[in-house]
Parts: structure tokens; sequence; C-alpha cells
């Protein structure tokens, strides 16, 4: 009899076991998304569907000013953590090995690899020397502290975009006497767009979603949209904040799904 090939679907409680890990992933994000439609007050009992909390959280002066604070920051930090990622996934992918080119992967990643909460503490005793001696509490420490949080996750997909992009018409550019800027303008950037813009979303869901180094980093009167919820959270819990978390959810799942599809994309 020959052997058949191993297939983990095909193994005892397997489909229990997957089915149990869907169950408690999401469960509790559908609960959330259905009680931010409870009349009532309570986020455990249900009253009826209403609106109620979503123009609520809509006329809500500090959500408003929160979620401004948060888009402002998220935009900032994408933008900057894409461009440094573009110039470092060029470096690592574009030049022959050399010494030392693991070590350099590996500190980009870094982010990834230390808990956010080294990273935070990290941050939080740098800028606090630095607004002791010069005084300044502005945005500029949560634009710079999420840039540097977001740069490996936009990193990731444009190397793999590089990595599986065809050399053949660079070479041919550079065989017509073109300049490697010119030829980075003219055929690498426009093959380059889909991960550079998945990248650029990437790093805006992160940082929008941020708490642990936003947390950390803010001065006074600086809260995101989710430094905000955890501080009503502390204070008393209404379905208002499922709503916020809904709105929230939906942004991020948008800008994932269109990640996926800008990842997908090879033409």
């Amino acid at each position: 009899m020959a052997d058949r090939a191993f297939d983990i679907r095909k193994q005892t409680g397997f489909t229990g076991i997957a089915i149990a890990c869907f169950v408690m992933l999401y469960m509790p994000i559908i609960l959330l998304v259905v009680y931010s439609f409870n009349a009532g007050t309570s986020i455990a009992i249900w009253e009826g569907f209403s609106w109620r909390w979503y123009t609520s959280a809509w006329a809500n002066e500090q959500v408003q000013e929160a979620t401004f604070r948060s888009l402002v920051i998220a935009v900032w930090a994408s933008g900057i953590s894409t461009t440094v990622a573009v110039l470092a996934a060029l470096a690592t992918t574009r030049t022959r090995k050399f010494k030392g080119q693991t070590t350099v992967f590996a500190m980009i990643n870094q982010p990834l690899m230390v808990p956010e909460i080294v990273t935070a503490v990290a941050l939080l005793i740098f800028f606090a020397m630095i607004k002791v001696a010069t005084g300044y509490t502005g945005l500029f420490y949560l634009i710079i502290a999420h840039s540097a949080f977001c740069i490996p996750f936009a990193y990731l997909p444009i190397r793999a975009r590089l990595q599986g992009m065809d050399l053949t018409l660079e070479q041919a550019a550079a065989d017509l006497y073109a300049t490697p800027f010119q030829a980075f303008r003219r055929i690498t950037l426009p093959q380059l767009w889909p991960g550079i813009l998945a990248g650029a979303m990437l790093a805006f869901v992160i940082s929008l979603d941020d708490v642990v180094i936003t947390e950390f980093v803010k001065s006074a009167g600086q809260d995101t949209l989710p430094t905000y919820m955890l501080g009503q959270l502390r204070r008393v819990v209404t379905p208002e904040i499922n709503a916020i978390s809904t709105a929230l959810l939906g942004i991020s799942v948008t800008m994932v799904i269109a990640f996926t599809l800008l990842s997908k994309f090879r033409n």
C-alpha cells in the first residue's frame, strides 16, 4: 500500500480544536460589535438596538481631539517609517552580501523581537532627558517613537516585494547608461509601489492602535484614541467604548484587507 501524504486536517480532533480556537478568538470581538449597538448603558445586558453610542462618541469633543491627534501621529509615523524602510530595503537587497548583513537585518527588526514595554521604557528615559534639556513637550516625541516602532512593519513587505522583483529591467537600464537614481525612479519605483503602499498602510494601522509606547512617551493632554479609551475604562465602562472600538476595528480590518491585496499584486 502506498504511503499517503500527511495531512494535519485529517488528524483526530483537528476540526474541534480549530473551531474552538476561532470561537475564542472571534466571539469576544463579535460581542463587542453587537453591544456597541445596545440601547442601554450596560455592556452585558441587551436592551434593544440603537445608534445612541455612535452618536454620543461622534459628538464627544474629547473623542474628536484624540481621534484627530491619533490620525496626525499615524500619518506622520507612516510616512517617516515607510521612507526609512524603503532606503533600508534597497540597502539590504540591492547590494552584494557584506559582513554584518545579518546584524543589520536584526537591528532593523529589533522592535519586533524586543518586548514593547522595554522599548517604551527606553524611549521614556531618552525623551525625558531631551525634555528636561530643551523644555519642549510637543507631539514630536510621539511621532518619532511611533516611526521607530513602525519601521520593521513597513520594511518587511517592501523588502519582500524587492526580493520578488525581476532584475532584468534594472540591469537593462544600467546597460543603457542610466544612473542608479534614474533606474530607481523609472524602473524600480513603479514596480515597488504596491509594496510601499502595503508597508505604509500596515505602519499606519500599527501606529493608530498603539497603546504601550504612547502611554509612556506622551505628555499631559496628548491622549490618542487608544489611550483615551484606556483612561475611560479605568473610570466607567459604557457602550460608547464599544462603539469607538468597533470604529477602530473597522479601520484596521479595511487597512489589513487592502494590505493583503496589495501584497499579492504583481503587475
